[in-house]
């Protein structure tokens, strides 16, 4: 019984699975982000950038890539932190391992948040996008892990990327504070 009751205490006292990010961006866009996300959808996804968003690693990073009726892309905190040198936002990662595709049959619809990754599906780790418009083309090809409840006006006013692929020139919107909320 002893034994039962100190396993049922580790377990209460072990991390609990976070349900939600809340992003304060500033710029162009100032507000409140609210995602819900799916743990039961991709689990390894959600516990990486919960992971990252409570020690801090977002805070200040940047949208470097934002493209008009698509996405806005961010979690490059590596290279996108505002201030930095932004030539490179977009290439790094965190120091934590890619994550292994978790693919689903969720749609990519407004609101819809998925994992950015380079070539292989395999190689998600610290960025990700909101949708702007429905994106279907992107169904089983990148992991969702959840989606907008609130603060899609916010979402909306992003600064909009003119360079190559839907960089942002100049001064980027920035996600001042993310926190993990349960």
């Amino acid at each position: 019984m002893r034994k039962c009751l100190t396993a049922l205490a580790l377990l209460a006292a072990g991390p609990a699975f976070a349900t939600g990010l809340e992003i304060q961006v500033e710029g162009e866009a100032n507000g409140t982000i609210k995602i819900d996300l799916f743990e039961d959808v991709a689990p390894k996804h959600v516990e990486q950038i919960t992971a990252l968003a409570e020690e801090g690693k977002y805070d200040g990073v940047v949208f470097h890539r934002v493209i008009e009726g698509f996405m806005a892309q961010t979690g490059d905190v590596e290279f996108g932190k505002a201030g930095g040198d932004m030539r490179r936002a977009g290439q790094g990662g965190s120091d934590r391992p890619d994550l292994a595709a978790e693919f689903s049959d969720i749609t990519y619809d407004r609101g819809v948040v998925g994992m950015a990754r380079a070539q292989s599906p395999d190689s998600a780790n610290s960025q990700f996008f909101i949708m702007f418009a429905p994106g279907p083309f992107l169904d089983g090809q990148y992991t969702v892990v959840g989606k907008v409840t609130e603060g899609m006006d916010v979402v909306d006013a992003i600064k909009r990327g003119a360079g190559p692929n839907g960089a942002v020139i100049g001064q980027p919107d920035t996600m001042a504070k993310v926190s993990v909320t349960e």
